[in-house]
C-alpha cells in the first residue's frame, strides 16, 4: 500500500511471538484498516510506521502516521457508524466510511481496547490493546 504513493513503512516487531486468544482473520482485517488509513490519509512521502510490543500483559499495537490528523471535535466520534470526520477524507480517498467502526467492534470482540490521538497537521496515533494469552510472554 505504501509503496504506490510514496509513503515510508517502518515496522517493529518484538523477536519472540506475543501471543493472544483471538480470531486472525478478524485481527488482521483491524490493523488492515488501521494502516490502510494511516496511508491514505499521510502525505506523499510521508511515514507509517507499526509497532508491536507487550506491556502490562497486553500486545499493544501502534500504528503511527504523519498525515492530516483528526480534529479534536471530531475524535470522540471516529468510532462512530458512516462518521466523516473531515470533509477532506471524502470518496475519492476511498473506503466506505465503515472501516474505524468495525476495528472497534473487532477489538471489543476480542475483549480489547482501541483508542486515538491526534492533532490535525502532524497525525495519529492509533492504539489496539489485546490481553496476552498466560503464556503469551
Amino acid at each position: 500500500m505504501a509503496k504506490k504513493t510514496s509513503i515510508r513503512y517502518e515496522q517493529r516487531l518484538p523477536e519472540a511471538p506475543l501471543r493472544v486468544n483471538g480470531n486472525a482473520v478478524s485481527l488482521r482485517r483491524l490493523l488492515l484498516i488501521l494502516i490502510d488509513n494511516a496511508v491514505k490519509y499521510s502525505p506523499r512521502n510521508g511515514e507509517v510506521s507499526v509497532v508491536l510490543s507487550a506491556n502490562n500483559g497486553s500486545a499493544v499495537t501502534e500504528i503511527r502516521d504523519n498525515g492530516i490528523g483528526i480534529s479534536t471535535s471530531d475524535l470522540p466520534h471516529i468510532f462512530e457508524r458512516f462518521d466523516r470526520a473531515d470533509s477532506s477524507r471524502s470518496r475519492e480517498s476511498g473506503g466506505t466510511v465503515l472501516g474505524l467502526s468495525i476495528t472497534k467492534w473487532i477489538a471489543e470482540a476480542h475483549q480489547s481496547g482501541i483508542s486515538v490521538a491526534s492533532r490535525v497537521g502532524e497525525g495519529s496515533v492509533f492504539r489496539v490493546q489485546i490481553p496476552l494469552l498466560k503464556d503469551g510472554r
